[in-house]
């Protein structure tokens, strides 16, 4: 079971999204909020597995409410959900530390796939967006391919040579999440062999 958050000034939309996962049974919502001061209380609160936030929200956006929601709960996975697609809105939420961005022109089958991949670790980009820009983005950025924050980390005790139980033991979560990480960032990256990850973490420089 996904746990989920929304944060969206518009209730009717959350009214919306509410109503369709209502069906889902992999899906949970556990909290709304439609401001961001709102969002970062009910998140800490209920600590869902995602959130999905608007950019535009009163009293704190979407992005500080995301640094703040990232800062206090690093595993939990956040989505931007935006009618904007603009590169620079992205690299601030990427920035901010959002696993993916979602247009809310979108439909609800890719918002729930947006949910799953993020859940398990991932990142998921709207197929609207120019992936393209993205991966200028976390070039500018020195991170290197669609990573997320958490993957980063985890490549830079790869680049110290850290087993995966010796990472998991570091970062106070599962050795299956870890390998899972692996795994995504395989796909991700287009590595292929067991030591390629390694050798892209040394040539990346991914160290402390």
């Amino acid at each position: 079971m996904i746990k989920l958050a929304i944060g969206e000034d518009h209730q009717s939309l959350i009214d919306g999204i509410s109503l369709l996962l209502a069906e889902q049974d992999e899906i949970k919502l556990v909290c709304t909020a439609n401001d961001g001061e709102d969002l970062v209380t009910q998140v800490l609160k209920y600590q869902p597995d995602v959130v999905i936030t608007d950019i535009r929200m009163p009293k704190m956006d979407g992005i500080e409410a995301t640094k703040h929601i990232k800062n206090q709960l690093p595993d939990t996975g956040v989505i931007a959900f935006s009618m904007f697609d603009q590169t620079e809105a992205i690299k601030q939420m990427l920035d901010a530390g959002a696993s993916g961005y979602v247009l809310k022109n979108s439909s609800l089958e890719t918002l729930k796939q947006a949910i799953q991949r993020v859940a398990s670790g991932e990142t998921f980009f709207d197929s609207q967006i120019d992936l393209s820009l993205i991966e200028a983005v976390n070039k500018s950025s020195e991170k290197g391919g669609l990573l997320t924050k958490r993957q980063v980390e985890i490549l830079r005790y790869i680049a110290l040579g850290k087993t995966s139980r010796e990472i998991a033991d570091e970062l106070f979560i599962g050795v299956h999440t870890v390998d899972t990480h692996r795994k995504n960032m395989m796909r991700i990256l287009e590595l292929k062999g067991k030591g390629e990850l390694l050798r892209y973490a040394l040539e990346r420089k991914y160290d402390f």
